[in-house]
């Protein structure tokens, strides 16, 4: 059974940058489209981004954040990375990833749209404060 582990968290000064990982434990992630999603205290869970599977797999991020984050897999650590820069306090939550198996679908939006979801980590926080 697929277990994912988010790691990377922590504390960043606004305007920062952090990177996120989502791993499991060295499980080839090829085959999957994973989206990230954070959790601010009081709010609803919402998408952050997401990856397709595939050799070119096709990222997706909101466009209002297009130029803070980037989504990206690692294939030699087996991981899905999310960079983000430019934080702002808004951005404190915890992190999560999850995974869809879609092997032949690019589009991580259709493949996380359509489910099911294989696996959900257990979350990351990242805290930004002065």
């Amino acid at each position: 059974q697929l277990q994912l582990v988010e790691s990377g968290g922590g504390l960043v000064h606004p305007g920062g940058s952090l990177r996120l990982s989502c791993g499991a434990s060295g499980l080839r992630l090829d085959g999957y489209a994973i989206g990230w999603f954070r959790q601010a205290p009081g709010k609803e869970r919402e998408m952050v981004g997401c990856i397709g599977s595939g050799d070119w797999p096709t990222p997706y991020t909101d466009s209002a954040r297009d130029n803070a984050i980037i989504i990206y897999r690692d294939n030699g650590n087996h991981t899905v990375n999310l960079q983000m820069a430019s934080l702002k306090p808004e951005d404190t939550a915890i992190y999560s990833c999850a995974a869809v198996w879609s092997p032949n679908e690019r589009n991580c939006m259709i493949a996380l749209g359509k489910g099911p979801y294989s696996a959900w980590g257990q979350g990351t926080q990242v805290t930004v404060s002065s």
